[in-house]
């Protein structure tokens, strides 16, 4: 998810607005007297807009867009939180060890070999977390940032979220994934008769045929569904595009919609199911929250906004490499770990990407969740083995380029024995 555009800071607006307009009056007529009066009106507008954006950041999701730009791993501090709270029943994990010189470097494609440590430091790598089974082989933290600091996933919330759903269809809360969508948000269906085809898989699977622009503008649904304070709102204002099931497409309605139905379907706020079926089971030694889009709606951020710490993030990911296990716990059904983070096209049209967890086509079983600004959760089943890299910026320059480096870490941890 991409929110960016260039705004002139009102100040800024009017210093520039001051210097054209004295060189224009450097000219004589009607034409530099007009082009000042332009300069001068655009300066006053973009002043105002900017005011009016830092008043109304409560009530409107265009001013936050126009007064936070672009999204930000602090975002956390300023969208309402939802706590999560850890249970008491933590999973244990110990210190490990890895032979000398297995981490000491890594592979960026394009770019051969580096030091992995400088280049954690250079990509803004808060955390960086490798787990084998209950051994924390590493555990570094940038500048600013310690074991129980709260990090934010971005969309690594999705992979949350479809856990969610595979929980609530195993307590039968949730009839399947093939239930259509207008079961559990029906009005849906008095705007659009095509939301009738549209099920819980299509909007799994980002295939739904929902309408969606990424044009990084204000009013743009990306910047909408990021900072829209009446997230419910907006999601039942959603228009169909295509049939659903023929072209993938990476929509933030969907989760939005997902959330909606899973809230009605379980009968209580999200945040407080997830606590209950998911953190507390699976061992989390903290507490977590969910970004909420405004205090007064309280919706969780369904396509981002889970914040936690990250040997949480792959306590998380342990719970995949395990089928669903946490101890002697069975946490999230089995045969939905396997089919959330299966290569499969047989019900959608994307073999890297399922319900909500990108899947590495590159190496077999091997899958990741993935949220804006490289957060990552990579899981390597076979090995019993968890990454996890959060950071305030990608800091690498093709998007393959995490993925790529995750995969060359596991693939040395797992050569090490």
């Amino acid at each position: 998810m991409h929110v960016a555009w260039l705004l002139v800071p009102p100040a800024l607006g009017m210093a520039l607005a001051g210097v054209l307009a004295r060189r224009v009056r450097r000219r004589r007529g009607w034409v530099a007297a007009g082009l000042v009066g332009v300069l001068t009106l655009v300066a006053v507008t973009v002043g105002g807009a900017q005011a009016w954006a830092l008043a109304s950041v409560d009530t409107s999701g265009i001013a936050r867009a126009l007064a936070w730009r672009d999204a930000d791993v602090d975002d956390r501090l300023r969208f309402p939180s939802l706590p999560i709270p850890a249970g008491g029943d933590v999973l244990p994990l110990r210190e490990g060890s890895l032979p000398d010189g297995v981490l000491d470097r890594v592979r960026v494609p394009g770019q051969g070999e580096q030091d992995l440590g400088e280049l954690l430091d250079r990509t803004g790598t808060t955390s960086f977390v490798v787990l084998r089974g209950d051994e924390v082989l590493v555990e570094r933290y940038g500048e600013g940032t310690t074991r129980e600091t709260p990090q934010t996933s971005f969309s690594v919330a999705k992979s949350v979220l479809s856990t969610l759903v595979g929980i609530a269809i195993e307590r039968g809360e949730i009839g399947g994934l093939d239930d259509p969508v207008t079961e559990y948000v029906p009005e849906l269906l008095e705007r659009d008769p095509g939301f009738g085809r549209i099920t819980l898989r299509h909007l799994v699977t980002m295939s739904s045929g929902l309408s969606y622009e990424e044009a990084g503008l204000p009013w743009s649904d990306d910047a909408l569904t990021y900072y829209d304070t009446d997230l419910r709102t907006l999601a039942l204002g959603v228009q169909v595009a295509e049939p659903p099931g023929r072209t993938w497409l990476y929509n933030n309605y969907n989760p939005l919609l997902v959330g909606l139905a899973l809230e009605r379907a379980v009968g209580r706020p999200v945040e407080e199911y997830a606590a209950e079926v998911l953190w507390g089971p699976m061992g989390a030694e903290g507490d977590a929250s969910w970004s909420a889009d405004s205090e007064a709606t309280r919706f969780p951020k369904m396509e981002s906004g889970v914040n936690a710490r990250a040997l949480d993030y792959a306590r998380f990911g342990l719970l995949f490499a395990r089928e669903g296990r946490a101890g002697d716990r069975q946490v999230v059904p089995a045969a939905w770990v396997t089919e959330a983070t299966a290569r499969d096209t047989s019900a959608d049209p994307a073999e890297h990407y399922q319900y909500w967890w990108w899947v590495d086509t590159e190496r077999e079983e091997r899958f990741y969740a993935r949220g804006n600004k490289g957060q990552f959760v990579y899981v390597d089943p076979a090995t019993d083995l968890v990454v996890v890299r959060l950071g305030r910026e990608e800091g690498l320059e093709g998007s393959g380029d995490w993925p790529a480096l995750l995969r060359d870490v596991a693939d040395r941890v797992a050569a090490s024995g």
